[in-house]
């Protein structure tokens, strides 16, 4: 018995589909980028000013043990700004195929250094513990588009003085690795619960003062991104106590699995 797609009940051509699906691809990328176009302009000024004043320093003393000091600076600022410049670049292109070999933590450690200026703003500690694990086959901007959204939302889900946990381990068995990212903020109501991974469907009114708010797009998005990377995401949470986000990817060689790439 033949199921129909959703293009045949909605009444729009695949073609049309294929491309409305694509320019949904589109604006989740940017609404991910958006969320990092404070805190990376800021890092981005940070980082030229290092450079600039430890150029000074070196133009005004001749001694080369100063000299060696203010070069080792900058070159160590030049290449975290070439970083920061790669991630966002990455975040932005479209999909490519999920079976590059990625390290996951090499990419959370440079998801982490994009976000610590926002949760230093709000004053919020990060508890990191990642562990040397197996690469993962994956498309590494949308992975590290997952990330982005999940330190985000957790962000804005834990008060001032709260605490976000990060952590990265391998199962041997069944031979997968499992990210969590944990808060201990305000929780998710158990009604709310089942729906958080809909299209669309958010708890947040809108965005207010510390950029809490959004259209619901993001968690549904994370959910199909590690859909297409044959993985899981499962949510854990109680009301007062926090939320909990586990991802589990496969680990080492597996059969490629294509995404398409948008236009």
């Amino acid at each position: 018995m033949h199921t129909p797609t959703l293009s045949e009940t909605s009444g729009v051509s695949s073609a049309e589909f294929e491309l409305l699906k694509q320019q949904l691809d589109q604006a989740r990328r940017m609404a991910t980028l958006g969320e990092l176009t404070s805190t990376t302009t800021h890092e981005f000024n940070n980082l030229l000013m290092t450079i600039v004043n430890y150029a000074k320093l070196g133009m005004r003393h001749q001694d080369e043990a100063s000299r060696d000091k203010a070069f080792q600076r900058i070159y160590d600022a030049a290449q975290k700004a070439t970083k920061v410049a790669g991630s966002v670049l990455a975040m932005a292109r479209g999909k490519g195929d999920c079976h590059e070999p990625t390290c996951m933590k090499s990419l959370i450690e440079d998801t982490l250094m994009l976000l610590e200026r926002e949760y230093r703003k709000y004053r919020i500690h990060l508890d990191v513990d990642l562990a040397e694990v197996p690469s993962i086959p994956a498309a590494s901007n949308e992975i590290q588009r997952v990330i982005v959204n999940l330190l985000v939302n957790a962000r804005q889900a834990t008060p001032e003085g709260g605490q976000v946990r990060v952590s990265l381990r391998h199962d041997a068995q069944p031979a997968e690795v499992v990210l969590t990212i944990r808060d201990n903020g305000r929780g998710i109501a158990p009604d709310v619960l089942p729906r958080i991974f809909d299209p669309f469907f958010s708890t947040k009114s809108g965005p207010d003062a510390t950029g809490k708010g959004g259209t619901g797009v993001g968690l549904s998005s994370c959910k199909e991104a590690i859909d297409a990377h044959g993985g899981r995401i499962r949510v854990e949470s109680a009301v007062g106590k926090g939320t909990a986000f586990i991802i589990r990817l496969p680990a080492g060689q597996a059969s490629p699995v294509t995404v398409s790439r948008a236009s």
